[in-house]
């Protein structure tokens, strides 16, 4: 099943880089803004649940397509390129086994404990 749900993640990366190349940007734009979202790990400077909050907000696939879709909506290219960046980053996360994270620390995510041994 891991591996199942690899190759949806894999697909849905692949699904935003289509998305970035229908966007009039050239294309390292992609490659320097694909790791911004984890900035927002530097909530995990208040604690873990400020953390929590913080990296969940920028790596939850629904507000991406969101900020995608209001983009469209409003024919703004900027919008659309963030929700694009904030996809493709939680697919290729999760495809490397990151997920969204519990209050209880950086290494508990919806996916299981990061670097356990499996």
């Amino acid at each position: 099943m891991k591996l199942v749900l690899k190759l949806e993640e894999l697909g849905l990366l692949v699904l935003g880089i289509y998305l970035f190349n229908l966007l009039d940007y050239q294309w390292w734009w992609f490659l320097v803004l694909i790791l911004t979202p984890d900035f927002s790990m530097i909530g995990y400077l208040f604690g873990n649940k400020t953390g929590a909050i913080c990296y969940n907000l920028f790596h939850h696939k629904a507000i991406a397509i969101l900020i995608y879709l209001v983009g469209i909506y409003f024919g703004q290219e900027i919008l659309q390129l963030a929700g694009v960046i904030l996809f493709s980053h939680s697919s290729l996360d999760r495809l490397m086994g990151y997920g969204l994270k519990y209050e209880s620390g950086f290494k508990d995510s919806h996916l299981g404990k990061i670097g356990k041994n499996e």
